[in-house]
């Protein structure tokens, strides 16, 4: 998400992410799962444990490398692993590595790959496997969405960028067990960055002889608790336990089905009938359920905002940008269109992280935005008398169809009617095309959703860098580039998160984007369903899943 996405299911619902309508045939459960099956019951005769799982929409992809939003997180996560994996406490913990070591400059990370680690066709998992799936991730050819997240490694951007070459990347299988990892500068939360899924490792073997290996379940070849048994495009995925997995037994769940089912409503019906274990709650339905017993609610860090395009009047203007962001009542929207106990966003970091003084990152930089129709209508004028405007250019504001998109959308048209005298059409677009059109800088006004990749403020502020994937805006500022790169590379904390600090104020002056809503998990679980981790950073774990 970047984090873009995602990743937003947002919740995701946010899973955030994507098409409206369910397939006809989506989420229904083949008849000899469901057979003789009363919601909440855990056994099936022939399946053993069967946990059923809503993925919301169609994985954008299963490689790695390009499968970077919410809706292939969820599946990846479960299918792979990586040379950490995030534990209990949402903390990168020994994943297919079972140690490190670190050099006393913090430069160079040495991997010992598990003996026993293999993947789901029973081929071993080797230090080259994570290299050829970090250098393919880098490689300019394969325009990964994620590899910016690689640039902590040492020649990693330039061979991305165009400007270096692949044996310049210092990332090296020193033997076939041993992966030594050169950074750029010491980055204190690298192992927190390789939690993410863009990081897990690929069979190169496997990919070699298919690059197509990630595109269906029969040449799916993963390396995690699970394996892909099944799959239907745009209507379900199964998958099975991965009896090759290193850590099998402690594998509870047979089997996993998720269906792919992104209208709120259709999912609940799902789970009160029993086709689904898990469920979002739908907002006109929060008052009723959100205080249950079957209801988990938990911290979900991101953020739902709006994109200005300043390449695309009149939001080149940024007092027309700053009067729309006053024009919003973002408790209102919170309260009243999400609900399910959602915090609004007064500024761009969500809470959450803890500075070196002890701090949370929200509480010392405080509120940034706010509610002011008033000061709204005046900036509108300043900016419309600056660039010689009459009247404003037809606006559009674009949002990937869900309906809680829809809702806050609508939320928005009608405060910038009643607060601006300014007419915004609406437009929704399925998720794929509408993230499409976004980065190619085709929206004038649009939604946007991010879900931390890893623990650290930079990880969204660095997504406005000049020229960054995520981006998305047409903003450029070399002041905002250094203080991202101070704020990457300074290696006193303090001074480090003071330019974090600065950077987001930059970003509220600028009002490139608008903050709305920051996320949390809200889930309906049923009866016996135990040991979900959800993390924070956008996707669950089901390794130690139950379902009694």
């Amino acid at each position: 998400m970047k984090k873009l996405l995602f990743l937003l299911m947002a919740v995701f619902t946010i899973f955030v992410l994507a098409a409206c309508t369910a397939n006809e045939n989506a989420g229904k459960s083949d008849e000899t799962e469901n057979k003789g099956n009363e919601p909440g019951d855990s056994k099936d005769v022939e399946n053993g444990k069967v946990l059923k799982l809503n993925n919301g929409t169609e994985p954008t992809s299963l490689d790695p490398s390009i499968g970077f939003d919410a809706v292939s997180w969820d599946p990846l996560n479960n299918l792979m692993e990586g040379l950490t994996r995030l534990d209990s406490e949402h903390k990168a913990a020994e994943g297919v590595a079972e140690k490190w070591d670190i050099s006393e400059d913090g430069l160079t990370y040495t991997f010992q790959i598990r003996e026993n680690a293999k993947w789901s066709n029973g081929d071993p998992v080797v230090a080259k496997d994570f290299e050829y799936a970090w250098k393919y991730m880098l490689n300019p050819d394969t325009a990964s969405p994620a590899a910016f997240l690689a640039y902590f490694i040492k020649g990693a951007e330039d061979y991305n960028s165009g400007d270096g070459s692949v044996d310049d990347v210092m990332v090296t299988a020193k033997d076939e067990k041993t992966l030594e990892v050169v950074l750029e500068q010491p980055t204190g939360f690298f192992l927190d960055v390789l939690t993410n899924p863009a990081f897990f490792p690929i069979n190169h073997k496997v990919a070699e002889e298919n690059p197509n290996w990630h595109a269906e379940a029969d040449t799916f070849v993963g390396n995690g608790p699970f394996k892909l048994d099944s799959w239907k495009h745009d209507e379900e995925m199964v998958f099975v336990k991965n009896e090759h997995y290193w850590d099998v037994d402690s594998v509870k769940l047979d089997k996993v089905h998720f269906a792919m089912v992104n209208d709120s409503n259709t999912q609940y019906q799902m789970f009160q009938s029993g086709e689904l274990d898990t469920a979002s709650i739908p907002p006109e339905l929060s008052d009723e359920l959100i205080n249950g017993d079957n209801v988990f609610i938990g911290p979900y860090g991101g953020l739902e905002f709006y994109r200005f395009n300043l390449t695309m009047e009149p939001f080149q203007n940024k007092k027309i940008r700053q009067a729309f962001s006053l024009a919003v009542n973002r408790e209102d929207i919170a309260k009243y269109v999400v609900k399910n106990g959602v915090e609004p966003a007064y500024g761009f970091v969500s809470p959450g992280y803890t500075s070196p003084t002890g701090t949370d990152f929200r509480e010392k930089n405080g509120d940034l935005v706010s509610y002011d129709p008033e000061k709204a209508k005046q900036l509108l004028e300043e900016g419309m008398k600056e660039e010689g405007y009459n009247e404003l250019p037809p606006i559009t504001l674009s949002y990937n169809t869900n309906d809680t998109n829809k809702a806050v959308a609508e939320a928005l048209q009608n405060m910038f009617m009643d607060n601006l005298g300014v007419e915004v059409t609406l437009e929704n677009q399925e998720w794929n095309v509408f993230s499409e059109a976004q980065k190619a800088l085709e929206l004038q006004f649009s939604r946007s959703s991010f879900i931390n990749d890893y623990n650290d403020p930079v990880n969204f502020l660095e997504s406005f860098i000049t020229d960054s994937y995520m981006n998305r805006t047409g903003f450029s500022s070399k002041e905002y580039d250094e203080l991202i790169t101070k704020g990457k590379t300074e290696t006193n904390e303090e001074k480090r998160w003071e330019a974090l600090y600065e950077a987001e104020r930059m970003l509220a002056d600028e009002m490139i984007a608008i903050p709305i809503r920051y996320y949390n998990t809200v889930v309906l679980e049923a009866d016996g369903v135990e040991g979900i981790l959800r993390h924070p950073v956008g996707y669950f774990d089901l390794k130690y899943a139950d379902k009694k």
